[in-house]
């Protein structure tokens, strides 16, 4: 019988992950749960058409392990980089210095031809919406993994 991979079996590594369909994107939207960001740290370049996003991630893939070894959370300092994107619009998104966001969730609204809506929702109602001409994200972990300074895994009660 074939046994589903487990968080525990990830490899320690920093993670280098592209996304290039619905299916990827839902992996690196559930890696991405919990991260946080100041709001000066996006950057969307028009003319290169990319928005990129300098994170602070939660390890999903460490905790379990952690949990089981007693041991510290931690997180990551990643870089997120959405390519190919064609329009950039915000929904209650403060782009001041002093605003930390936390990204909820990646979602994805397809459109002809491959194109669609990419929306990055934060918590509080904020969103992005990327029009981008198909999906292309890259997500690679440019930092050692730190100790998680509140010491717990996120948690979203019911």
């Amino acid at each position: 019988m074939v046994e589903d991979a487990r968080f525990a079996d990830a490899d320690p590594r920093p993670l280098a992950l592209k996304a290039e369909d619905p299916d990827d994107l839902r992996v690196i939207s559930a890696l991405l749960q919990d991260a946080i960001l100041p709001a000066s740290e996006i950057s969307y370049d028009a003319k290169g058409r990319r928005l990129a996003l300098l994170i602070n991630r939660f390890r999903w893939e460490d905790a379990d392990t952690a949990r089981a070894e007693g041991r510290a959370f931690e997180r990551v300092r990643s870089v997120l980089v959405i390519s190919d994107v064609m329009k950039l619009a915000s929904d209650g998104v403060d782009r001041d210095a002093d605003t930390v966001l936390e990204l909820l969730a990646l979602g994805w609204n397809a459109g002809p031809d491959g194109t669609g809506q990419l929306a990055l929702e934060f918590a509080g109602d904020g969103t992005l919406v990327a029009n981008v001409e198909c999906i292309n994200l890259d997500l690679r972990d440019v930092t050692q993994p730190y100790l998680a300074v509140s010491g717990k895994a996120p948690s979203h009660p019911d």
